[in-house]
């Protein structure tokens, strides 16, 4: 194959650092084409698309979560300036949110996302906020830093009267993907959870079998069953807690949410709280970020984490791995590894 006729791959965002071996073996065997940060605003981007300034690129990586999506979201407006070569849009980032992927499926663009990477790092903070709605770790937390004798005797004595032990307990997963399931792995294993999900693609039953886990196809009866609901869901999904979902959990449960913010409606949540009816929650997203619902921030029941669910050094090697495996397979054939929108593209 002549340079000439060589796929070309358009790489959004930092360079490569860590898998530096198998970046070697993609720019072997393609022209690598690294925009700057400057060509990366939406403008510039936009209009480099429209002159075709990159050529027909076969193939986007983005390999950082961080950087590479200057350019907002791919919308309406950008999707259908991408050239009718493009075969796949690889990404860092379990969620993707920030891409219109159905639209990307209309144009037999391949979106793949780099959950499994992130699976156990998300999955470890899921375990982390079920711990601490179940054992009131944020009132001991915040008591133990106060410097305040009072505040920590009252902690001390007070707070086991309303904590339990996660053992036992109903959890309820919203999305039963590679981040949910690894959620339910982890409280069956350690905690001897009972495991419902919801997810419009049931598990085998060889693998719900593997967790005790049982699904309900109804959303709104899933969160009534639930001691503790964990949301594992793409952002794609919307608001899927408002106050009347909220309503229909158990007086007394619990709610986590690692997923997106977007997925919350955090003033409803408030309100709950506040009126007693939801016991605690625990959230590492949240829906204005980098701002944090303040009614939130005074609660002692509140856990709040700053979107680091998926933040280990492995998550990170391993979105720059798939981001990179993914094209090379789709370019050279093959399947990718981890697809999002292959099955609402049409079938030849």
């Amino acid at each position: 194959m002549t340079d000439s006729s060589k796929h070309v791959v358009l790489h959004l965002g930092d360079p490569i650092k860590y898998n530096k071996d198998l970046y070697e073996q993609l720019a072997k065997r393609y022209i690598i084409i690294q925009p700057s940060t400057e060509e990366r605003q939406r403008t510039a981007f936009l209009k480099a698309l429209r002159t075709r300034k990159w050529g027909n690129f076969s193939a986007i990586m983005r390999p950082f979560w961080a950087t590479g999506g200057e350019m907002g979201r791919w919308d309406a407006e950008l999707v259908p300036l991408l050239p009718e070569s493009l075969k796949v849009f690889a990404s860092a980032g379990a969620g993707y949110d920030w891409a219109d992927v159905d639209l990307l499926a209309e144009r037999s663009v391949l979106y793949c996302n780099g959950a499994t990477a992130s699976s156990e790092a998300v999955a470890d903070m899921a375990i982390y906020h079920i711990i601490s709605v179940f054992r009131n770790m944020q009132w001991s937390n915040l008591a133990a830093r106060s410097g305040n004798p009072n505040i920590f005797l009252d902690a001390h004595i007070n707070s086991p009267f309303t904590a339990h032990n996660p053992r036992g307990h109903v959890l309820g997963v919203v999305g039963l993907g590679s981040i949910g399931y690894t959620i339910a792995q982890k409280a069956y294993a350690a905690f001897g959870m009972k495991i419902i999900y919801y997810d419009p693609f049931p598990k085998s039953a060889e693998q719900e079998a593997a967790v005790g886990a049982v699904r309900v196809p109804d959303l709104d009866d899933m969160v009534a069953q639930a001691d503790c609901v964990v949301l594992a869901a793409p952002g794609s999904s919307g608001l899927v807690m408002d106050a009347a979902r909220i309503a229909r959990m158990k007086r007394g449960s619990r709610l986590v949410n690692v997923s997106r913010g977007n997925l919350v409606d955090s003033n409803a949540v408030a309100d709950s709280m506040e009126s007693g009816y939801l016991f605690a929650v625990g959230l590492d997203v949240h829906e204005e970020e980098p701002n944090v619902n303040p009614r939130l921030l005074a609660m002692r029941n509140a856990t709040l984490t700053c979107h680091t669910a998926g933040g280990a050094l492995e998550t990170t090697i391993g979105f720059e791995r798939l981001a990179m495996e993914n094209v090379l397979a789709v370019l050279q054939g093959g399947l990718p590894l981890t697809p999002v929108n292959r099955h609402l593209m049409k079938q030849t």
